[in-house]
């Protein structure tokens, strides 16, 4: 029997059950997750599920690279581990399916082979001490030599850095002069083979994600003339198609990891007594649980409508907008959701052993990397209003209306979008903007899952707790505020002068 002869929803039912008995049985998940790296036995109990084999080609005896499938198995494992979800996260959109769209012919067999029988892992190093969201200006170096490709550079905050056994790795062409040129090429590693080894020179101490080993690599290495990745068009588009896949994948991520937030959360409030009822009886409790489960109605959304536009035959270098909406929304609501079970925790939570104050942590960066949240809804509001200002548009209203992606999920909000946007909107007002607009696009995306069955009273109530949400950042967006951070502000500001 091949794997793909196994239901998925069987396979992904064993996956669970897997994950229960290794991290409640057979160890202790809380401590686990106290503790750096994961213990042999229960990463190859992990990795005995063949878990990876659902972002490998069927010919390569995988499941089949489909992204419902990449999206369940990343819920699955976030439900109990944030971090082992991000592992696999790592892996599938940031390797496997790249090397499954831009690898050469002959390499393919080979690594996938390795994936499956032995468990081994890949990774991504796009990221410099130096350029971190600049990935343009990376200084990392390739030229072609006899042997195939010399790469020379530095990179850092790869997740897996020291565990991965392959690496795809990111640098710009030297030419004669030294000079470094303005595409970008990707090129596979083997840490095993010679001349492929990879100087970890320092591993971080990352405070959340223990189980994801983070760290500075040192590059001087020479690889295969195959071993390049051939783009579409050019390097940089095949960098944005990697990225904005990789982007249009952490909903999956955030699927299980705000379900569990979520039901722990109610749990904990049915549970708690506080006078003479739990704590379901107080108001603002639920509208506390409200809000995680207007992000799970959301996530969930984001996850069906993913599944229809990220599969490695779709080019997604100009999807940027749909793709930043997806990462930056995903991951605000994942950090606000672990805060607001902390908060009805209260002292219980406030432990690392506890899944909630865990979660804080653990979700934080997700806000940060693969582009700050900041920088992307910067940069989902200038596609918007260099759009508006090519169509003479300045109704904000209007042109969404207008607008492909917006078109239907805007009529909810005409009341409080329908004013004049100025044309010279600061980078503050502009993430502001970039906020509204992206929430406004996933009340598209729970509207298409409404059309498909999913249930009305978590729609209308997740629709309610957006508006409300829009409405403040409206409010915030139209408040003048040119505030700057004063240089010198101790001078003159001690409070015990005053005293």
């Amino acid at each position: 029997m091949t794997l793909t002869d196994i239901k998925f929803s069987d396979y992904i039912r064993d996956f669970e059950q897997t994950l229960k008995h290794l991290f409640h049985v057979q160890a202790d998940i809380d401590q686990l997750s106290l503790e750096r790296g994961l213990p042999p036995e229960i990463l190859k109990g992990i990795m005995d599920q063949k878990p990876l084999s659902v972002a490998i080609p069927t010919e390569y005896g995988g499941r089949g690279s489909i992204v419902k499938e990449c999206l369940g198995l990343l819920a699955a494992a976030s439900y109990e581990s944030l971090p082992l979800s991000l592992t696999f996260g790592i892996n599938i959109a940031l390797f496997l399916e790249p090397v499954s769209k831009y690898a050469d012919e002959s390499v393919k067999k080979g690594i996938f082979d390795n994936f499956l029988e032995k468990g081994q892992m890949g990774g991504l190093m796009i990221t410099e001490p130096d350029y971190g969201s600049d990935a343009l200006n990376m200084k990392t170096a390739s030229k072609a030599v006899p042997e195939g490709y010399q790469i020379k550079g530095t990179k850092h905050w790869q997740g897996l850095t020291g565990m991965a056994d392959y690496w795809i790795i990111a640098a710009r062409n030297e030419n004669e002069n030294g000079d470094l040129g303005r595409d970008i090429d990707f090129f596979l590693c083997d840490i095993t083979k010679p001349k492929q080894e990879i100087v970890v020179e320092e591993l971080y101490d990352n405070p959340g994600l223990y189980m994801i080993p983070y760290g500075l690599n040192q590059l001087d290495l020479v690889v295969p003339k195959n071993f390049r990745l051939q783009p579409e068009t050019t390097g940089i588009k095949m960098m944005l198609d990697i990225l904005h896949r990789s982007r249009m994948q952490f909903p999956g991520m955030g699927m299980g990891f705000i379900k569990r937030m979520l039901d722990e959360a109610m749990q904990h409030c049915r549970t708690r007594i506080v006078g003479a009822g739990n704590l379901m009886a107080i108001d603002n409790v639920q509208f506390q649980l409200s809000r995680i489960q207007s992000a799970y109605t959301i996530c969930s959304a984001m996850c069906a409508y993913s599944s229809e536009i990220s599969g490695i035959e779709h080019n997604l270098a100009m999807e940027g907008l749909e793709a930043n909406t997806m990462k930056a929304v995903v991951t605000d609501l994942m950090q606000e959701s672990a805060q607001l079970l902390v908060q009805l925790s209260g002292a219980k939570g406030y432990r690392t052993s506890h899944i909630g104050g865990r979660g804080i942590m653990d979700s934080r960066p997700f806000q940060i990397f693969e582009g700050s949240n900041e920088m992307l809804y910067n940069q989902a509001a200038d596609m918007i209003t260099r759009l508006m200002k090519k169509q003479k548009q300045s109704n904000l209203f209007d042109f969404l209306a207008e607008f492909k992606v917006t078109a239907q999920p805007v009529a909810y909000f005409k009341k409080e979008l329908s004013f004049q946007l100025s044309e010279n909107l600061s980078q503050r007002k502009m993430v502001d903007l970039g906020k509204i607009l992206t929430r406004v696009i996933c009340i598209g995306y729970v509207l298409k899952l409404q059309e498909k069955g999913y249930r009305k009273d978590l729609v209308e109530n997740c629709i309610t707790m957006v508006k409300q949400e829009v409405s403040a950042l409206i409010a915030s967006l139209q408040f003048e505020n040119k505030v700057t951070a004063i240089d010198d502000y101790s001078r003159e500001s001690s409070w015990l002068d005053f005293a």
